[in-house]
């Protein structure tokens, strides 16, 4: 419970954080939001727990862009079916550097570290758009993934709208706001989708 303290560090307005095995069955999409606002407290506490995600070699790819600016969630959505990033309160953009410095295998350990392909960002950073979406979960707010990498019809606007510096590319595009309807959670369990041992 000490950590889920931590966690909520000035979001004295949210509820109290529920158990995580309670987080994680109770996560859902949502697409409406009320006017309320998020506040930049919550959005701390979510930004710390996307970081908070595993991530190889420590490399940590992930980078995020948080609008809130109305003209810019516009331009995000303009050529989009996802006009709920228009709608809702604030946006965060979960971007990628897909190039990391690194001393080539085999080099010398005074070798300069040159530009290589960092195979594992998408990974990364779907782990830490989970932790983010489980984080608005917790704090009883709501949000939805929509996909942008690897369409390039989506990451182009993206890039543009954004001002992405060349190596960073644009994820996803999560939306998030407080609910204004009730959306159930989907039961997805499927134990024929389970093999133990081998298939």
């Amino acid at each position: 419970m000490a950590a889920a303290a931590v966690l909520v560090v000035g979001c004295a307005e949210a509820p109290a954080p529920k158990g995580t095995i309670e987080t994680i069955m109770n996560r859902k999409s949502v697409r409406a939001y009320t006017d309320e606002p998020v506040t930049d407290a919550q959005v701390e506490t979510l930004l710390r727990a996307a970081m908070a995600a595993p991530s190889g070699m420590n490399v940590q790819p992930w980078r995020f862009v948080v609008v809130t600016d109305q003209a810019v969630k516009d331009a995000l959505c303009a050529d989009s079916f996802n006009k709920m990033i228009g709608q809702a309160p604030v946006v965060v953009v979960v971007c990628g550097e897909t190039t990391v410095l690194r001393r080539p295998r085999g080099a010398a350990d005074d070798a300069e570290p040159v530009p290589m392909p960092n195979n594992n960002w998408t990974a990364d950073c779907a782990a830490a758009a989970e932790n983010l979406l489980l984080a608005v979960e917790a704090l009883d707010l709501g949000a939805v993934w929509t996909a942008c990498y690897p369409y390039e019809d989506r990451m182009a606007p993206t890039r543009k709208a954004l001002n992405l510096p060349e190596g960073i590319t644009p994820f996803c595009i999560i939306p998030i706001g407080h609910p204004a309807v009730e959306e159930p959670a989907k039961d997805k369990w499927k134990p024929e989708n389970i093999h133990y041992n081998v298939w």
